[in-house]
């Protein structure tokens, strides 16, 4: 499976100017991704949670993953290759990115992956049909989004999955007020991550398309409250296309 080429062959995006503003040392620069591409470095960042976190996510979506799976923008360690290893035998995944630089590392990572795609695409403009996939992972990207850019990629998420399909978010959460990580965190955040503490303040739910009844959502948080992992899932009585209104 020849993703790189494909990768190149795609027409170019233009990077959105918060990315290269805010975390061109994160993802951006070809630099970042020899320092921040390491299992151990992942695990350091999220205090030890990182394999928790990616568990329950994978146990959500379920063993094996059936359907059409996508993943909402490429992240550092494994978790992706473990999407791959979980799918069914007719199952499909597909990863879009924005970022040339990061769907190439990530084909490093996975080698020969049938059943995978990787795609250059704006998670806030997805460039899929409605009601296109059973799953969409959105998995710690929402906090590294300002507020219209954090909208339009849920309302794009909840556009391509099928009724009866399900959106996984996974991200930041407002720990306990005791949290020993509490005052580390904020400053942490403020400096690095300066969308971030939207998470602290609002839940994912403020964030969603106004579409009543459509949706079913399911909370879970995670060490004293600093994670959380969000099911949304769409009614099987859903009428298609219905998600396709935008915020």
């Amino acid at each position: 499976m020849e993703i790189t080429a494909r990768v190149a062959a795609e027409a170019p995006r233009s990077i959105p100017s918060y990315l290269e503003r805010h975390y061109w040392w994160a993802y951006v620069h070809p630099n970042a991704v020899r320092v921040f591409e390491r299992q151990w470095l992942v695990n350091l960042i999220l205090w030890g949670n990182s394999k928790r976190l990616c568990d329950v996510a994978l146990d959500c979506l379920g063993s094996p993953i059936s359907g059409r799976m996508l993943q909402v923008a490429c992240v550092y360690g494994d978790l992706t290759r473990r999407l791959v290893d979980r799918l069914a035998e007719d199952a499909s995944l597909d990863v879009v990115d924005i970022l040339p630089v990061q769907l190439e590392n990530l084909a490093r990572k996975l080698g020969p992956a049938p059943g995978a795609t990787l795609r250059l695409s704006d998670s806030t403009d997805l460039q899929a049909a409605d009601d296109h996939y059973d799953q969409v992972l959105v998995f710690f990207l929402l906090h590294e989004q300002p507020l219209e850019a954090r909208k339009q990629t849920l309302a794009e998420a909840l556009r391509v999955v099928r009724p009866g399909g399900r959106v996984l978010v996974v991200d930041y959460h407002c720990p306990h007020r005791l949290h020993p990580l509490r005052p580390v965190m904020i400053p942490v955040l403020r400096i690095l991550e300066p969308f971030a503490l939207d998470l602290w303040r609002d839940e994912v739910s403020t964030w969603l398309p106004e579409q009543g009844s459509d949706l079913h959502l399911r909370k879970q948080t995670f060490f004293g409250g600093l994670y959380q992992m969000v099911e949304i899932k769409r009614s099987v009585d859903a009428q298609p296309g219905s998600s396709m209104l935008r915020t």
